[in-house]
């Protein structure tokens, strides 16, 4: 997950008030069931004294905010009294979670709320294409018919000088047609920051149009017979770069010199000298650590801190102290369904 977004979270001030919970779209009770969902929360929260300011806000983004469609869940994080993050998750959670406490608590949204890919689909033809773009939400972004020339594209029969024009101007309507529609496509990829382009057709057609893309765009292409395979191919895409990320570690962490550290006293440690560029999270369970002033300023003990001049110390939870620490360094931060000492692993970017 790119924390890029996540950045004003660790700059605010709590206590923050973090809810995650299944906000499915798909019966006919489903007002109903939101209703009473938010009633536990609300029951939850105020348990663990939530500010009013943060239940009232919270309140207001749940039950009068837009709807999902289908199958999904909700995460909404508020800071004192206003809501920082209200994301729709594409899976929901496997339990209602609602905590208040000093620190964001991000993890759930790490594992849940791991973005689509952007992406293109075009369904060409030698003729004609239609190309939509998407964003990281799955909402199309942007639509373009191409109508290119229809007169000639198939080759005749016969010989002759007539013949071989005829033939030539065929080669030339093609190339202009596929010219016209790879132009679109590495448009709208360059446009949604595309990191899949899916081109569908009947065979000929779809081969040429990858072919006339531009490298940047032919690298990320897939070929498909139909195009209502888009999503399962950005799936497979997805879930492929998270077992790179997690080879990457594994095999950096069987390195004597390589770039990979694991438990809460290597992590933490990295984190201090801004030396993660991955944050790979399992199940980090309920361990504590030492915060300074800064979220960077993260330890499994008081004298590390001092050594770095903190002097206002705090006990955290390592599940929300460690991610806040990712997130401030500018560290990505990924769930992993790994065994991981404490819960925490780290590519590092350098030694």
């Amino acid at each position: 997950m790119d924390t890029t977004t996540l950045r004003p979270l660790v700059t605010a001030t709590g206590p923050f008030t973090s809810v995650y919970f299944e906000d499915s779209h798909d019966t006919e009770d489903a007002e109903k069931q939101l209703e009473l969902k938010w009633r536990e929360l609300k029951d939850a929260l105020t348990a663990q004294h939530a500010p009013d300011g943060a239940v009232s806000a919270l309140e207001s983004a749940i039950l009068d905010g837009p709807r999902a469609t289908g199958h999904s869940g909700r995460a909404l994080l508020a800071a004192g009294e206003r809501v920082l993050v209200d994301e729709h998750l594409p899976s929901p959670p496997a339990s209602t979670i609602a905590r208040v406490s000093d620190l964001p608590y991000l993890l759930p949204l790490a594992r849940y709320g791991e973005l689509a890919l952007p992406h293109v689909v075009a369904e060409v033809d030698q003729v004609s294409a239609t190309v939509k773009a998407f964003d990281e939400h799955g909402d199309e972004m942007a639509a373009e018919e191409v109508s290119g020339q229809d007169h000639p594209v198939h080759h005749t029969r016969g010989g002759g000088e007539a013949h071989h024009r005829m033939q030539h101007r065929t080669e030339e309507v093609k190339r202009h047609n596929v010219a016209d529609i790879a132009g679109v496509v590495a448009r709208l990829a360059e446009q949604a920051h595309a990191q899949l382009i899916v081109v569908a057709g009947e065979v000929q057609g779809r081969k040429a149009v990858i072919d006339e893309l531009p490298e940047a765009a032919k690298s990320i292409a897939r070929e498909a017979t139909h195009s209502d395979v888009a999503d399962e191919l950005a799936e497979a895409v997805r879930q492929s770069r998270l077992n790179d990320v997690v080879q990457q570690f594994r095999g950096a962490l069987n390195q004597p010199d390589g770039l990979a550290v694991q438990g809460l006293e290597a992590v933490t440690a990295a984190l201090r000298e801004a030396n993660v560029e991955t944050l790979l999270v399992g199940d980090p369970g309920e361990d504590m650590v030492c915060k300074g002033p800064s979220p960077a300023q993260i330890a499994l003990g008081e004298e590390e801190l001092k050594a770095y001049g903190a002097t206002e110390i705090h006990r955290c939870r390592a599940d929300e102290a460690v991610p806040a620490a990712a997130i401030a360094v500018d560290a990505d931060l990924v769930h992993v369904d790994e065994e991981l000492v404490e819960g925490f692993g780290a590519i590092l970017r350098h030694r």
